[in-house]
């Protein structure tokens, strides 16, 4: 008897060891259109998905144009996650139709569809149905959808109760100048960096200035797929072959692999942000921002893994 009882005990344990970890819940808030990293960082996004290692919930965008969402649109629909709700903001700051969008999907070559909804509703509506301290927001674009969230009746509530961790691809830590995230919507990320209740990671220009995206990646890595709306944007983004920063593909990898040692992290403070858009970090113990550093080795090591993630093949 005592024999049976220690192999189900092993039994147990073994399927416990076993058992992988439940999928990260994810919400990603983009300004898809204004530059082309934002493409590849949902990318990678599907990319985790595939893996297992996150259930993408929701991407909301804040750039004001159409075709930013029917991009994204086109991107879950390529990876089989039509069903993925996408959330538009209103009264946005930039509503030029940028370099890449509409080229990439228009004219048949990729499916889209534009079924949408408000970004702030479908935020909070998200937000409310996950387990409590379980989701983290990815932030690449401007800080207008979260600070209307914060702004709404129990919004700041409802964030500190559901939200893990806000990781952002904003701001400059090394006073260069204002960061094009921040200045475009100042008083938005004033609100954020005021008003944010759950623990924040920054990564800064600096940061993903210094990791570049090879184009031999879109020509090689991607050729599984006769048509990826993603390498068609990126060859419309701009004249091709070229090299593109990866700055928010940095604040999707640290958010969901912060133990990985794909980069460094600062000490404790907060992040004050002036009337022109610099940021800056003041250390405090009690703080509840860090922000992302990064040297030659984890370099290496972040962009081996970013290209292997953003051309994760179907599946």
């Amino acid at each position: 008897m005592r024999r049976k009882i220690g192999i189900l005990f092993l039994t147990m344990a073994a399927a416990l060891v076993a058992a992988p970890p439940a999928p990260i819940p994810v919400i990603f808030d983009t300004d898809m259109g204004n530059d082309i990293d934002d493409a590849l960082a949902l990318a990678m996004l599907h990319g985790l998905q595939s893996r297992g290692e996150i259930n993408l919930l929701a991407v909301t965008v804040t750039k004001d144009n159409p075709w930013a969402a029917r991009f994204v649109s086109a991107v879950n629909m390529f990876y089989g996650r039509g069903g993925i709700p996408i959330g538009v903001v209103k009264n946005g700051v930039t509503k030029d139709e940028g370099n890449y969008t509409r080229k990439a999907i228009d004219g048949g070559r990729h499916k889209w569809s534009d079924q949408t909804q408000d970004a702030v509703a479908l935020l909070k509506k998200t937000l409310d149905g996950q387990p409590d301290g379980s989701v983290i927001v990815i932030q690449v674009g401007f800080s207008t959808n979260l600070a209307r969230l914060l702004e709404e009746p129990g919004g700041r509530d409802l964030i500190a109760k559901k939200v893990k961790l806000l990781s952002l691809m904003a701001g400059d830590f090394t006073n260069q100048g204002p960061e094009y995230n921040v200045k475009m919507d100042v008083k938005s990320c004033q609100k954020l960096v005021k008003d944010w209740p759950a623990p924040a990671v920054w990564s800064g220009f600096e940061v993903g200035k210094t990791i570049k995206y090879p184009a031999r990646s879109i020509d090689h890595d991607f050729a599984w797929a006769p048509k990826h709306p993603v390498v068609d944007g990126y060859k419309a983004y701009m004249k091709f072959p070229y090299d593109r920063e990866t700055w928010d593909l940095t604040a999707v990898l640290y958010s969901l692999r912060p133990d990985a040692g794909y980069f460094g992290l600062s000490g404790p403070g907060n992040v004050v942000v002036d009337d022109k858009g610099f940021t800056k970090f003041e250390p405090s113990s009690g703080g509840r921002h860090r922000y992302l550093t990064v040297n030659d080795v984890q370099r290496a090591r972040a962009l081996e893994a970013m290209i292997w993630l953003s051309s994760q093949p179907v599946h």
